[in-house]
């Protein structure tokens, strides 16, 4: 979420908290049976049952505060980060069995990115609390740690730097946007040596609002490109690995999170799609020519006679606050949850 919009939903939540915007109370132990499958969401090809009990722990022995992202690395574990200072990662099994946890005590945990060198994969974290930036191995090694880049004069103060997200080229070259700080995307090689930034606050073509989201597609596996969040426009917008802008996708009503890629199609949570505070979040399902396919959790998408999507209605009872997608090699999707009561991940097994 936007800084300001932020802190005015904690705000609205505090005075309210006896009311319908009240945070759900939940209460987690451990599972000693799975109940079947929840209803079916979706549209067309792509409807999912949805399992709410997939990922839930001990609450007491295995917190988590906010769920940000999710990945799934070569062995088809799940790695999940929260914010929650004693464990950030949690690594599932896809049964939903937590094997491991590891913390690198960052109270900003927020977005993960999974990438492979040399036949090993490595983790990019980002803390936008303390304004960090992470390159570990898959057990918690700290390879890499880095700070607001010292090229951009709007990082004079570094307190100004609040990173959300990561992507990494085909040459090692990483990319972090800073979604909820000054909105510029600074390029660096693989030994984090800055090369380049673009973007900056503003809603100006080349700009961004939120820059919440930024990733690598390579659908086009001869030209990738970088696609990149604008959330409080409601839209991605596609850049060159040069920085240079393509074309953007409006997407009306669409509080958009980090775009996830798996095979022709493009997956996001929509964390909002009316009111902050509502938990009328959704998933969205797109396909290479940036058309909806499918809203899980919410209604049918429809396009206007011009082209122009419909804004989407929330079931408001699949999700409270989506804030990630996480697909396995099944197509199964993984959505944890920003601000909602503790939760761990929903699962929506594809049908």
């Amino acid at each position: 979420m936007k800084k300001s919009n932020r802190r005015n939903f904690f705000k609205k939540t505090s005075i309210l908290a006896g009311g319908a915007i009240a945070i759900p109370h939940f209460s987690f132990g451990i599972i000693n049976k799975r109940k079947s499958t929840g209803p079916i969401v979706g549209h067309g090809d792509f409807k999912y049952h949805v399992d709410k009990e997939w990922g839930v722990q001990d609450s007491m022995k295995i917190p988590v505060k906010d769920c940000h992202e999710m990945v799934q690395d070569a062995k088809g574990r799940l790695f999940m980060l929260t914010n929650h200072t004693k464990n950030n990662v949690l690594i599932y099994d896809r049964s939903g069995k937590v094997l491991d946890t590891w913390t690198l005590n960052a109270s900003g945990a927020h977005g993960l990115t999974i990438t492979q060198e040399g036949g090993e994969e490595f983790l990019f974290i980002t803390d936008s609390d303390n304004g960090k930036v992470y390159k570990t191995t898959l057990d918690g090694k700290v390879l890499l740690e880095m700070g607001a880049p010292k090229e951009i004069s709007n990082y004079a103060d570094p307190k100004k730097y609040h990173p959300t997200e990561t992507a990494v080229a085909p040459n090692g070259d990483f990319y972090v946007a800073d979604g909820y700080g000054e909105n510029f995307i600074t390029r660096y090689n693989s030994k984090g040596e800055y090369i380049s930034h673009f973007g900056g606050s503003g809603k100006g073509d080349d700009e961004f609002d939120c820059c919440h989201g930024v990733t690598l597609d390579t659908r086009d596996s001869s030209n990738p490109t970088l696609l990149i969040t604008s959330r409080a426009m409601q839209e991605y917008k596609r850049f060159t690995l040069d920085g240079k802008r393509l074309e953007t996708i409006k997407l009306p009503g669409c509080w958009n999170c980090r775009p996830v890629i798996k095979g022709d199609n493009l997956y996001f949570a929509i964390i909002v799609t009316r009111t902050w505070g509502s938990y009328d979040g959704i998933v969205a399902v797109l396909d290479k020519n940036n058309k909806v396919l499918s809203f899980p959790g919410g209604s049918q998408p429809e396009y206007k006679e011009n082209g122009i999507l419909r804004v989407p209605k929330s079931d408001l009872s699949t999700f409270l606050n989506p804030h990630d997608v996480c697909l396995d090699n099944d197509e199964n999707i993984y959505v944890p949850q920003w601000y909602s009561g503790r939760t761990y991940p929903v699962k929506l097994e594809r049908v």
